[in-house]
């Protein structure tokens, strides 16, 4: 069985899904809005999270919102985006955030239940229209970049990523489960490697790079 817990803020919706997932598929838990996926997420630790692009609550960042409030579990649990939405902007948010695929409400619920199943595999899923959107946001960094981001390690990454967006020491260690002191060392690593003063040089470096 692989283990799945359900993100949409439509009580309808996520019946619906339930009831269309095949039978090795078991949804431990729904959410509706940022707060509630979050806590699910974190006390079920699921293998797949199903979960919407447009949420309510927290800041306003809907799925990307939950992928970063789970971010010291990734690899532990893979997000898999589902929405009406097909805008480029909507999928490459996602993505860039942490998810490995993303699939449209248009889909079958056979679909969807082999998308959670790829997923769950360690591989990533895209409808096909959405693959070229992955392709065009992710090939125009260029190599330079990848260069740039390999010179960090897993935490280093996670903890840029939340710096850049403006998120304090404190809340930062909230995320990721650290302390203060810890997050205070690693943005000075990363400050170091990619040669960069201050915070708001880094959040300047993360936005011209779409890593925002």
């Amino acid at each position: 069985m692989t283990k799945v817990v359900v993100v949409d803020d439509h009580a309808i919706f996520r019946s619906g899904l339930k009831a269309d997932l095949e039978p090795d598929l078991l949804v431990l838990a729904e959410a509706a809005t940022v707060e509630e996926a979050v806590a699910a997420i974190a006390e079920h630790r699921p293998e797949v999270v199903l979960l919407d692009v447009h949420l309510p609550g927290g800041r306003g960042g809907g799925g990307r919102e939950v992928i970063e409030g789970s971010l010291a579990l990734l690899g532990e649990v893979k997000f898999l985006a589902l929405s009406v939405s097909d805008a480029a902007e909507d999928v490459v948010s996602v993505i860039r955030a942490g998810a490995r695929g993303y699939v449209t409400k248009a889909s079958s619920g056979a679909e969807i239940s082999a998308a959670v199943r790829t997923v769950a595999g360690g591989d990533a899923v895209f409808s096909p229209r959405l693959a070229g959107f992955v392709l065009d946001a992710f090939g125009s960094t260029g190599i330079a970049v990848d260069d740039e981001l390999d010179r960090l390690s897993a935490r280093e990454g996670e903890v840029m990523r939340l710096i850049a967006r403006g998120y304090s020491y404190k809340e930062t260690a909230k995320q990721l489960f650290i302390s203060v002191k810890t997050v205070e060392t690693h943005v000075s690593a990363v400050l170091r490697k990619l040669q960069l003063s201050s915070r708001h040089e880094l959040t300047r470096w993360a936005a011209n790079r779409k890593l925002l």
